[in-house]
């Protein structure tokens, strides 16, 4: 790849890097889950960027990359993340640590959230980014009304959850 192709990945990926972070905060529970989930959403992203064509804006397609590898590497299958290899200069990303402190009072939602299958979790993060369900169902591959129908049957059983203090 040239020069130029990965100075552009990079500055992408530091300006949506915090994407990246809220889904490994929602699909990990520990800081070394979250940092080898971290590292292998940035290769899955860096080995799929040539394919980027720019059709959609680059956190929408960093979204569905991400959870789509969250999704596969805690699904518990017995599938394998297909790699590429670790390219040096990728070493220079600057990982900036998440701090937890900023999100104290989502703690309650997180937990909760946690609960959900996967895909509800996804739909959940997305919505909670204040993502218009149009880039929803495009990152999710489902349909509009799909995900207004998921996403308010969500609510309601987020609801409840609460209520019962399950969470």
């Amino acid at each position: 790849m040239d020069q130029e192709l990965e100075q552009e990945f990079v500055t992408l990926l530091e300006d949506n890097q915090n994407i990246l972070h809220k889904i490994c905060r929602l699909y990990t529970s520990d800081l070394n889950s979250h940092q080898d989930l971290f590292q292998e959403m940035v290769i899955q992203l860096w080995g799929s960027f040539p394919k980027y064509r720019g059709e959609a804006k680059f956190s929408t397609w960093a979204y569905r990359v991400s959870l789509n590898t969250a999704i596969s590497m805690y699904r518990g299958s017995r599938k394998k993340i297909t790699t590429v290899s670790w390219d040096n200069s990728l070493a220079n990303i600057q990982y900036e640590e998440y701090n937890d402190q900023k999100d104290q009072q989502l703690n309650w939602l997180y937990n909760a959230v946690k609960q959900l299958n996967d895909i509800d979790k996804a739909l959940v993060y997305l919505y909670l980014e204040e993502k218009d369900y149009k880039e929803i169902s495009e990152t999710l591959g489902i349909s509009v009304i799909n995900a207004r129908v998921k996403m308010n049957r969500i609510k309601t059983k987020l609801k409840e959850m609460i209520a019962k203090k399950v969470c």
